[in-house]
C-alpha cells in the first residue's frame, strides 16, 4: 500500500513530505516566536529603539511565507514535474516579496511615529511633511513590489504599465475632486500655510488642527466639537494663522461725555499711557482723541501684546479696565452712554397785523 505510485510518488513519500511540511511550519513559527520574545525581553532593558523595531518586525512574520517555505522543503522528498519545481521557486519570490513588503511598511510607519513623537513639539512642520512623505513611500514601496511579482510570474510589465497610463486617465476624470484634494494636500505639505498644533480661523469657523490627511483637515474647535474640512475647500479659503501671530496689537476706544471739561479731556491719553506702560509685556503705541461721536467724545489706543496668548491678552485688557474706570471715578470724569438731550426754546409771538 505504501510503495503505490500516485503522481510519479510513492505513498510512503508523499507521507514524508506531509510531515515534513508540517514539521518545517510548526519549527519555524515555534523558532520565530522564540526568537521574537527573546528580543523582546532584551528591548526591555536597554534604552535604544533598533531591539524594538527587530522585535517589531519578528512579529510581522507572515505566515504564509513559512509555509511556502515549507512546501518547499516537503517537496524535496518527492520527485515533481520541472513546471511544478518552476512555480514553486516563484511562489517562494512572491513570498519573499510580499515579507519584505510588510517588513518595508512597518519600518516606514516606525520611523514616521518615532519621528512625530521627538519631535512634534520642536518641529510640528517637519512631523506633518514626514507623515505624508511616509505614505507616498509605502505607495511607491507596494508598487515595486507589485511590478517584481509580476514580472517574476511572467506577465509583460511593460504593456501593463502603458495600459494603466491610459487606465489612469480615465479614473483620474472619474475621481477629479478626490484627487483634487489629494494635490491640495501636498501642498499644504510643501507651502505649510499651518502645521498640527496651530490654531485657524476660516471664514466663521476656527479650531486647531489635529490632523492633514489626503483628503480632509480635522480641527478640533474651542467649543469641544471635530471640524472636517476637505483641502481643496480649505486652501480656497482665507486661512488665519493665530499660532504664527508673535505680538497682538489692541486697539480700543474710550467714550466721556460733552460735558468734560478740556483740561481732563487733555489728561486723558497721558493717564491711559501711564496705565498700559505699567504692564509687564505691553508696549504702548498711541492715544488720541479721536472724533466728536453722537453721544460722546472718543479717543482711540493702540497698544501691543508681546504674548500670542488670548488669556494673556484678557488678563492684561482687563486690568487696564478696572485702573481706568478707577482713575476716571477720582477725576470725576463720566462715561458716555447713549443718551439724547432735547433743547426747547419758547419764543414769544408778536402781532404782525395790529388793529389800529
Amino acid at each position: 500500500m505504501l510503495d503505490s505510485i500516485f503522481l510519479n510518488n510513492s505513498f510512503r513519500n508523499w507521507i514524508y513530505a506531509l510531515i515534513a511540511v508540517f514539521l518545517s511550519f510548526t519549527v519555524l513559527r515555534i523558532l520565530f516566536r522564540l526568537l521574537h520574545q527573546r528580543v523582546l525581553k532584551i528591548a526591555k532593558k536597554t534604552k535604544t529603539d533598533i531591539d524594538d523595531l527587530i522585535a517589531a518586525l519578528l512579529k510581522k512574520i507572515n505566515s504564509l511565507v513559512l509555509l511556502v517555505f515549507s512546501l518547499y522543503i516537503g517537496s524535496l522528498f518527492l520527485l515533481l514535474p520541472e513546471r511544478v519545481k518552476i512555480l514553486l521557486g516563484k511562489l517562494i519570490i512572491i513570498s519573499l516579496l510580499l515579507q519584505v513588503a510588510i517588513w518595508g511598511n512597518n519600518l516606514i510607519l516606525y520611523l514616521v511615529n518615532r519621528y512625530s513623537k521627538q519631535r512634534m513639539q520642536e518641529d510640528a512642520e517637519g512631523a506633518t511633511s514626514f507623515s505624508v512623505l511616509s505614505f507616498v513611500l509605502r505607495i511607491v514601496l507596494w508598487s515595486v513590489i507589485v511590478l517584481l511579482a509580476l514580472d517574476n510570474l511572467g506577465i509583460d510589465i511593460t504593456a501593463l504599465i502603458a495600459g494603466l497610463g491610459v487606465g489612469g486617465i480615465a479614473v483620474a476624470l472619474a475621481v477629479q475632486n478626490i484627487l483634487g484634494d489629494l494635490f491640495a494636500s501636498l501642498s499644504i505639505v510643501m507651502d505649510k500655510p499651518f502645521v498640527i498644533g496651530d490654531f485657524i480661523v476660516l471664514d466663521t469657523l476656527s479650531g486647531t488642527v489635529e490632523h492633514i490627511g489626503l483628503k480632509t483637515t480635522r480641527l478640533r474647535s474651542l467649543t469641544g466639537e471635530q471640524l472636517i474640512i476637505s483641502n481643496s475647500d480649505l486652501l480656497k479659503s482665507r486661512i488665519r494663522n493665530f499660532k504664527r501671530m508673535y505680538e497682538r496689537r489692541i486697539l480700543f476706544t474710550l467714550g466721556v461725555v460733552y460735558q468734560t471739561p478740556l483740561e481732563k479731556l487733555q489728561m486723558i491719553p497721558r493717564i491711559v499711557q501711564k496705565i498700559i506702560e505699567s504692564k509687564d509685556k505691553v508696549r504702548f503705541d498711541r492715544a488720541h482723541f479721536k472724533e466728536y461721536g453722537n453721544f460722546s467724545l472718543n479717543f482711540e489706543i493702540v497698544y501691543w501684546v508681546k504674548d500670542p496668548d488670548f488669556k494673556v491678552y484678557m488678563d492684561i485688557q482687563q486690568s487696564i479696565n478696572f485702573e481706568i474706570f478707577q482713575k476716571f471715578q477720582e477725576l470725576g470724569i463720566e462715561f458716555a452712554y447713549p443718551t439724547q438731550t432735547l433743547f426747547i426754546s419758547q419764543e414769544t409771538g408778536k402781532d404782525t397785523n395790529p388793529t389800529k
